[in-house]
């Protein structure tokens, strides 16, 4: 089943980087334009070069984004601001965090993992992704030959003995800090030998599902099969989560409907009303937004908000007597039209607005926010027609689905926090 070894990882070298972070980001596909240039001006060194470098007037084949991060990755280890591990290490890693008034901890730990095809079961997907961002990953694969963001995998661990063994190797950390969002992150490198086969023994009957990164893991597949001869680009670096960490929390990502054909919002309720139970909630002005959300999850599976603006505010939720097994399509797997963003997606922007599963995806149709107050000023603005909701995606159901060997439209999981990109890196050399 899964392969697992340790890294001789990259890290930046604490006599010239006493900050990490300063140097450190969220991964690439949550960083904005404006983001982005906060991290060039935070530090010389911040990996932002590296991950997601800026585009620049007259760039060209030979000088453009890429190329400037593989000079920018040579240099910097030329120059001692990033050092690699003498020994081959699994990286312990915590993450300490604040959500939903809780303060929580999730443990993982960096490592290597052996690049597998979907179809052969041991590597599962749940999730759909675009040829966009597979395609800027893999220039950016190419021209620096190295993994500097870890894709977040998970593992079934009942008892909780892969962990176990790393903590009790584990000394002082080697890394500390807290990042602008107030997370804390800690970082311990695990040498000793006996704790790595005993890892890599106890996952070696597991399998492992892609939790986020699926863009990173599809590109670096393709990366590793451009190849012609073994190496380590057929693994590729990861964070290896227990499913029951209770630190491992999935937030909504919530939808908003662009402003195309003409929307008659009576019509648009009415036509809803055929299969979904609808009140009209209190002005949005009047809502604590995190009780909003603890409201819907209150009601059940497929309850949903929807705010047309000008403080009018909908509850949503599908009738008791709807089929949703048999009004979804059949080719997909039944915990998957089980999911409440199947159900939202297939009922009401398929069957009642005429948006289907490509627009949907390309961006035309809908754009995507896990910001609640975000959603209801762009509806406000005019910009977007309408912003719908969601409950979160729930572990089991992310496994129902990956088992089941099918795939969750895209943005169906937000698995918070972000792993921090700059802690480790993963030469493939």
């Amino acid at each position: 089943m899964a392969v697992v070894v340790p890294i001789r990882g990259l890290r930046y070298n604490p006599q010239t980087v006493e900050d990490l972070a300063a140097v450190v980001t969220p991964p690439y596909d949550v960083i904005t334009p404006e983001a982005q240039a906060q991290y060039y001006t935070r530090h010389p060194y911040n990996i932002i070069r590296l991950e997601y470098g800026k585009e620049e007037p007259g760039d060209d084949e030979v000088n453009n984004r890429y190329t400037r991060a593989a000079a920018a990755f040579a240099a910097w280890r030329e120059q001692g601001i990033l050092v690699r591990e003498k020994t081959p290490a699994f990286y312990l890693y915590e993450q300490e965090f604040q959500v939903r008034g809780k303060r929580l901890r999730r443990y993982g730990f960096f490592g290597a993992v052996r690049l597998e095809r979907f179809e052969r079961g041991i590597i599962m997907p749940h999730e759909e992704t675009l040829a966009g961002p597979k395609k800027d990953r893999l220039e950016l694969l190419r021209a620096c030959r190295a993994n500097f963001s870890p894709i977040l995998g998970l593992y079934a661990d009942r008892d909780g003995g892969v962990l176990a063994a790393l903590m009790r190797a584990a000394g002082e950390p080697v890394a500390s800090f807290y990042d602008e969002l107030g997370h804390a992150h800690r970082l311990w490198v695990i040498t000793d030998a006996k704790t790595i086969s005993a890892v890599q023994e106890r996952l070696a009957d597991r399998r492992i599902l892609i939790a986020d990164g699926h863009h990173r893991y599809e590109t670096a597949l393709a990366y590793a099969e451009e190849q012609a001869h073994p190496g380590p680009h057929r693994y590729v670096m990861m964070v290896l989560v227990n499913l029951y960490d209770p630190g491992l929390v999935i937030l909504p990502t919530h939808r908003l409907l662009r402003k195309t054909e003409p929307l008659e919002l009576g019509a648009f309720i009415g036509a809803l009303e055929e299969q979904f139970e609808i009140a009209e909630a209190p002005p949005a002005s009047a809502w604590n937004f995190e009780a909003f959300l603890a409201g819907l999850a209150s009601r059940g599976r497929h309850a949903f908000g929807l705010y047309a603006g000008r403080e009018k505010l909908y509850i949503l939720k599908l009738r008791g007597d709807v089929p949703v097994q048999r009004l979804l399509p059949q080719d997909r797997s039944p915990a998957w039209r089980e999911l409440d963003v199947a159900v939202l997606h297939h009922l009401v922007f398929h069957r009642v607005l005429g948006i289907g599963p490509r627009e949907c995806e390309n961006g035309e149709a809908l754009a995507y926010t896990r910001d609640v107050e975000r959603a209801l000023r762009l509806v406000d603005s005019g910009e977007y027609r309408l912003a719908f909701f969601l409950n979160p995606t729930r572990v089991e159901e992310v496994v129902a689905v990956a088992e089941a060997g099918d795939r969750m439209p895209q943005k169906s999981t937000y698995f918070y926090p972000k792993l921090i990109t700059g802690l480790v890196i993963n030469p493939l050399e």
